[in-house]
């Protein structure tokens, strides 16, 4: 079994070499890290390389050192009704459990490259998890016309298209206009 190396460099790479491996040993950290790239579902995400304000404590445990965190980032993405954009920000709360080793590890733990971890994916998988499949501008958010398109918050209170019962369809070329004006 290879382990691949973590790089120390990497924003997301956090060092465990000063908590040591006494149970009991804690750490704080604050930091304000880019945001990976592709973090969102279809329609809102994380967008790459925004400041992402993250508050962890590291706990060194028997097995390992348990990760307890919170980050803040900015959200982007559109409404799911209108396609206007949407501009909030998040809050997320995470706790994973990196192992020492591999031995003590079950298929799908995170394990520490030597005193390092990476909290990407243990940020990335909370973010996923909170973010909503459609999100709108406004919880009454009226959405975009069926038959024309036009945003129906921007349009006339009495934006509507005369719709013909396609049963009838073709008998309304068989009666000529009726003008008001022009009375026999």
């Amino acid at each position: 079994m290879t382990l691949h190396s973590l790089d120390p460099r990497a924003p997301w790479v956090i060092s465990t070499h000063d908590l040591g491996r006494r149970p009991g040993s804690m750490l704080r950290i604050t930091r304000s890290l880019p945001a990976p790239a592709e973090i969102g579902v279809e329609m809102i995400g994380v967008p790459k390389d925004a400041d992402v304000e993250l508050e962890i404590r590291l706990e060194a445990v028997m097995e390992g050192v348990l990760v307890t965190g919170t980050a803040q980032a900015p959200l982007r993405g559109e409404c799911a009704r209108c396609l206007e954009p949407v501009i909030s920000d998040t809050e997320v709360s995470f706790q994973e459990l990196f192992f020492y080793s591999a031995e003590d590890a079950a298929e799908g733990d995170s394990i520490l490259d030597g005193e390092l971890l990476d909290l990407e994916p243990t940020f990335r998988d909370a973010v996923v998890l909170t973010l909503p499949l459609s999100p709108v501008c406004s919880e009454d958010c009226t959405g975009l016309c069926a038959e024309c398109g036009v945003r129906l918050a921007d349009a006339e209170p009495d934006h509507g298209h005369e719709v013909i019962d396609a049963r009838w369809a073709k008998l309304q070329g068989l009666i000529p206009e009726h003008n008001n004006d022009q009375e026999s």
